[in-house]
């Protein structure tokens, strides 16, 4: 089974999170919501606020598949300046794990370099700080072992490609008729 982080900082998009972390967990994948701020409680920036499985030191990344990086400004501004984050992304890009972000988040990705010469989709506006290759526009844009997409009203489609990569199209087929999506 496939396992997947999904960064949490104060100011993520709550929709893109945890719609993430619904469907992935539909579809038996395990997933771990990881505090990249100092306490495990993290605010959204609607102002829900989420208690995360787990704090970015206590992580083994070599025994995970995949990072999920939410949008929301605030959240985005925050996952920008962690260093870790950075340093993660990288690694995996590197290994051929996946790493998607979704929103403001697939700047994070730019700024890490791993998104020269690649397709890249974001929130409408972001666009110039994503460093890609191309620019699609698109709900959701898969390039190799990045996945990005556009923004919150994009999260199930996001989601949903990210399940049919971790665990199967079927899988995906069948949570997508499941949620009647």
């Amino acid at each position: 089974m496939a396992k997947v982080i999904v960064f949490l900082a104060d100011g993520f998009e709550e929709i893109e999170a945890l719609t993430v972390v619904d469907v992935l967990r539909r579809g038996e994948i395990d997933v771990s919501t990881v505090s990249v701020m100092d306490k495990r409680t993290v605010c959204g920036s609607h102002k829900i606020t989420v208690y995360a499985d787990k704090m970015f030191d206590d992580i083994n990344f070599n025994e995970y598949d995949a990072l999920v990086l939410p949008g929301g400004m605030g959240g985005t501004n925050n996952l920008m300046t962690h260093e870790g984050v950075k340093e993660q992304i990288k690694t995996f890009v590197s290994a051929g794990k996946t790493v998607s972000a979704i929103c403001a988040a697939p700047t994070v990705l730019g700024a890490s370099g791993v998104l020269k010469d690649k397709s890249a989709t974001c929130y409408p506006g972001c666009e110039d700080r994503l460093f890609a290759g191309e620019y699609t526009g698109d709900k959701v844009t898969v390039d190799g072992n990045i996945i990005t997409g556009q923004a919150m009203g994009s999260a199930i489609d996001f989601a949903l490609e990210l399940l049919a990569r971790l665990g199967s199209i079927a899988e995906s087929d069948r949570v997508r008729e499941a949620i009647v999506f």
